[in-house]
């Protein structure tokens, strides 16, 4: 669906400005000055009396809407708190209320005055970046499938003016980035909103090809059922078995570095819909399980972002996408499978699906020799058990990597936690018919799972996101676009961005 575009002003007097919707965002206790203070004298005082009614408290995040003048049809006055207390959480804060009432908005243009923050630049220009995803983010709306889509938003241009010291192309700049992490968030979405009788491996692979048509620093290579035959990915296969859709391997290698500089890989599971197999799951909300593609879209997610960011490094983004079902060929409880790694493994649970398609995929990245891995997962209940649907949970083989992704995290406030994969872990995968059994003995079930993937990292930085509790919701359903921003900033901050 279309979203909508942004630019910036040089500058603009906003008491002659013809908008269809102004925004003006406000700090607390502060007076009313500058262009701000001659608009509210223009509008008799309204804005004003707004605050000393208060009706408009400029708390962080509140917002207040006014009939405006002939030129300037709507006012939104957007609280920021207090001045002294603006941080990265502040600007989250102000940047989803900003999104929230302009998609609701039936103006098609927008025009966000922050002149009157006194801000430094880089804050600024941080806002500017948080304004763009979460605008984008509220003016995401599922139409694939609907026949008469409702709420759509009309919201088609935005404009911005900055506060001084920070230049138009700076400015530019930080919009193009959160517009880029945006549309990322917003592809992530689409692929997890849609049906798995649309959103199947293969149709990932056609996506993942029509990406790498569009840039040219983006290849796409799809590896089909005889391939990974050939290449003895037994495990992940296996997951397979039962339904009448194949398996893929998906591989996108973006390469915006130098030719021979090793690459970080992202690792995404992609079960296009999990039915437990012959495990099979309760039939309560067994619909969300289309949604166990999250980590693979997120890879889609991230790479579009990367490559609209021209990162100046080398990423590689590998998709197991399979799809779980139930029938007279699925793998049953008790079968061993053999990995790509050589490893054999007990399938005590085929519900434990995602590691068996991870641990190939695992195996294979090695080839690309990287510098750091990390994987994505909806891999355990168990995590949202732990951590709910705030942080994503967070286990790695190196300290570095992890306290990179949870900056990452707190930079982009999409927060992730640090879980053990201590070695006492490993005994509950002990098995007495294999190398390992694919889940544990019942408690810890998500570093379990932790410990079993990292049974396949062993030979680079490794560390796998389990987002179970955070790729999607419930109420309201559907795919939350995380943890495409952790991602993107975690791999900015590795090209020195």
């Amino acid at each position: 669906m279309p979203q909508p575009s942004f630019t910036v002003r040089k500058s603009a007097n906003i008491t002659k400005m013809a908008t269809p919707c102004l925004v003006l965002p406000i700090f607390k206790g502060g007076r009313l000055k500058g262009d701000i203070a001659a608009l509210d004298a223009q509008m008799s005082g309204a804005i004003s009396r707004a605050i000393k009614l208060g009706d408009f408290t400029a708390e962080v995040g509140t917002a207040f809407s006014l009939l405006g003048t002939q030129q300037t049809q709507r006012i939104l006055l957007l609280g920021c708190g207090p001045a002294e207390d603006f941080d990265l959480v502040s600007s989250k804060k102000v940047a989803q209320s900003a999104g929230k009432h302009l998609s609701t908005t039936k103006a098609r243009e927008a025009h966000i005055a922050l002149e009157s923050l006194t801000l430094p630049p880089e804050e600024t220009a941080s806002l500017l970046e948080t304004l763009a995803t979460e605008i984008l983010w509220a003016c995401y709306v599922y139409t694939e499938t609907l026949s008469n889509p409702k709420n759509v938003p009309s919201l088609a241009k935005v404009s911005v003016t900055t506060a001084a010291g920070l230049t138009t192309g700076k400015a530019r700049k930080a919009l193009d980035a959160g517009v880029a992490i945006g549309e990322g968030v917003n592809f992530t979405r689409q692929l997890g909103n849609l049906p798995a009788n649309i959103c199947t491996p293969t149709y990932l692979s056609k996506q993942a090809r029509a990406l790498g048509r569009k840039h040219a620093k983006l290849s796409v290579s799809i590896l089909d059922e005889k391939k990974m035959r050939e290449l003895g990915m037994g495990s992940l296969l296996s997951v397979g078995h039962g339904s009448d859709e194949p398996s893929q391997l998906i591989v996108m290698e973006y390469k915006g570095g130098k030719a021979k500089e090793a690459p970080y890989a992202l690792v995404g599971k992609g079960i296009t819909f999990d039915t437990g197999g012959i495990s099979l799951k309760p039939g309560g909300k067994m619909d969300e399980m289309k949604f166990d593609m999250g980590g693979a879209s997120s890879v889609f997610g991230t790479l579009q972002a990367v490559v609209n960011l021209d990162l100046p490094i080398n990423v590689v983004g590998i998709v197991a996408a399979a799809e779980n079902m139930p029938s007279g060929r699925a793998t049953k409880p008790g079968d061993v499978v053999k990995s790509m790694s050589g490893q054999t493994i007990e399938i005590l649970n085929t519900d434990a699906e995602g590691r068996l398609v991870l641990c190939d995929a695992l195996t294979y990245v090695g080839r690309y020799k990287p510098k750091e891995v990390v994987d994505i997962a909806t891999l355990t209940g168990a995590i949202i058990v732990s951590l709910g649907h705030e942080a994503s949970g967070i286990f790695a083989n190196d300290d570095d990597l992890a306290n990179a992704l949870l900056a990452a995290g707190q930079r982009s406030h999409d927060r992730g936690w640090r879980m053990p994969i201590w070695q006492e872990y490993q005994k509950q995968l002990d098995s007495r018919f294999a190398d390992m059994q694919n889940i544990g003995a019942g408690t810890a079930g998500s570093v379990t799972a932790a410990c079993f993937l990292a049974r396949f990292t062993e030979k680079y930085k490794w560390a796998h996101l389990d987002v179970a509790g955070t790729s999607f919701l419930s109420a309201p359903k559907g795919a939350t676009g995380r943890p495409v921003p952790m991602l993107v900033e975690y791999l900015r901050a590795r090209a020195g961005q």
